[in-house]
């Protein structure tokens, strides 16, 4: 990895994270406060669906080199979602054939990413 690939993704979170926080909290301006996270479920989808097309003109089309998709799929749209990383990588291995390793890793995302917030959220009360 060099230095200007490392600056554009880190350009390309911050990019990300300021438009997370506009459309999440667009998106959220349509459901009464607390009732459901539509802004964080609005970026999610939005996220994969940007990282599906940009992935697949990546792989269809050569439309990126290495250094655009670092910017785009892993800057812009890491710092807009993680999750659409998740449902790219997700769809590779079940693209792949590896149908087990694909549910392995929603299964376990999910999961151990539920009891990690669970346990952060409880150790928080000790500190």
């Amino acid at each position: 990895m060099d230095l200007k690939t490392l600056v554009w993704v880190g350009f390309g979170g911050a990019i990300g994270s300021m438009l997370r926080f506009i459309v999440g909290g667009w998106a959220q301006r349509f459901t009464p406060f607390g009732q459901f996270p539509l802004g964080t479920l609005t970026v999610n989808v939005l996220g994969c669906l940007a990282i599906g097309l940009l992935g697949g003109l990546a792989d269809y089309r050569q439309a990126l080199d290495p250094g655009q998709r670092a910017f785009l799929m892993i800057g812009v749209l890491g710092g807009f979602t993680t999750f659409s990383a998740f449902a790219f990588e997700t769809l590779g291995l079940a693209q792949d054939g590896a149908l087990l390793r694909a549910g392995a890793n929603v299964v376990m995302q999910t999961l151990l990413g539920l009891t990690a917030a669970t346990l952060g959220y409880l150790a928080a009360r000790f500190l």
